[in-house]
């Protein structure tokens, strides 16, 4: 579900010009609302199962606050699937997306957008998050744990608008189509695994009974460094292949 969540708010951003309209910002605080609550229950998830990895011998009684809070935000994922405000926002979505003003909207410039062809315009844009990736990657050394978030986010938003697009890619640019998602996904797992052990972090600092032995835990330097160097290769790789053409 958080998967489809991003790729659809993926898919809104990748349009942003073209559907831009009051009921496009209403929603767009709704869908974070949605995210915000599947977040959570990840990000436990995910702790939970990398405490077990990296201390098989610690007693499973010792997570019990880490699983009590789990279950609470579970409880309360199930309440806000079960709610008329998500109601509301499934079918808000549906009827924005067929019926939306942004589709009727009159004046010049938008009538201009909306006769734009898919593949200009997706080319161009795929083009502009292209360049501001790697700008933005060329520091990933030397930037914090909420800029290297911040990128990871932008990583995984090029990826998803890239497989978006797939089937208007030429067919002799299938093969530099393969390479550029296997190396953006090569950069999202390293990038991904350095979010999660920050969050962990996050979590161990209120939730462990120990809090700064279970945070010292989710803190391996040599390990952090490694997963950097692997996204900062993967980035020059980026860089060095040629953009696609669609």
């Amino acid at each position: 579900m958080r998967l489809a969540l991003t790729r659809l708010r993926t898919t809104i951003a990748f349009f942003s010009s073209m559907v831009a309209d009051p009921q496009q910002t209403q929603l767009a605080e709704q869908l974070k609302w949605l995210n915000t609550h599947l977040g959570i229950v990840r990000d436990l998830d995910v702790a939970i199962e990398r405490l077990n990895e990296i201390d098989k011998r610690r007693p499973q009684t010792e997570y019990r606050s880490w699983s009590r809070e789990r279950a609470e935000s579970q409880r309360h994922l199930t309440q806000a699937l079960h709610s008329a405000k998500y109601q509301r926002l499934i079918k808000s979505l549906s009827h924005w997306i067929e019926k939306g003003s942004w589709s009727t909207k009159g004046g010049k410039q938008a009538a201009t957008r909306r006769a734009c062809p898919i593949t200009q315009y997706s080319a161009r844009q795929l083009m502009q998050w292209r360049k501001k990736l790697i700008k933005k990657s060329r520091k990933l050394e030397e930037i914090g744990t909420r800029k290297r978030h911040r990128l990871r986010l932008m990583n995984k938003r090029f990826s998803y608008a890239v497989e978006a697009v797939a089937g208007l890619v030429e067919a002799s640019e299938i093969s530099k189509l393969r390479t550029t998602l296997k190396v953006l996904r090569k950069a999202q797992r390293s990038l991904g695994q350095l979010n999660d052990d920050a969050r962990c972090r996050s979590l161990a600092a209120t939730l462990g009974q120990n809090s700064v032995e279970l945070s010292q835990m989710f803190l391996r330097p040599r390990r952090e460094k490694r997963l950097i160097r692997t996204a900062v290769t993967a980035y020059e790789k980026l860089a060095e292949l040629k953009p696609l053409s669609i």
